[in-house]
């Protein structure tokens, strides 16, 4: 798996009407994409945000990365959007999870 850790800062006269419109294109794209697995995007006030992505492989991953109308959003983001933006390509060192279980409930009693 290929962990993908996007952060970017909005610029303060971005449209933001055209970026989330971008926004739910890509979303569109991204899962249609073979390898694709997940994402999760988070926000705070001052227009930070964070976006995690999982691919499958490198090979998912650099096929997002090149499918062209994302490459063109991209290139949108820079002129338009991004006041500046870090990203990271990792791989996980160990991975695991919990969920909690749900607890039965009690019967009425007549």
């Amino acid at each position: 798996m290929v962990v993908v850790v996007f952060e970017l800062d909005m610029r303060p006269d971005a449209d933001l009407a055209e970026y989330e419109a971008r926004a739910t294109r890509m979303d569109e794209l991204v899962r249609q994409m073979p390898g694709f697995i997940s994402y999760s995007a988070y926000s705070s006030e001052g227009g930070h945000e964070c976006v995690v992505a999982r691919f499958e492989s490198e090979e998912a991953l650099h096929a997002w990365h090149y499918q062209p109308e994302h490459v063109e959003t991209q290139q949108r983001g820079r002129e338009a959007f991004f006041e500046q933006y870090h990203v990271q390509v990792c791989t996980p060192v160990r991975e695991y999870q919990f969920q909690r279980q749900p607890q039965p409930q009690p019967q009425a009693q007549a």
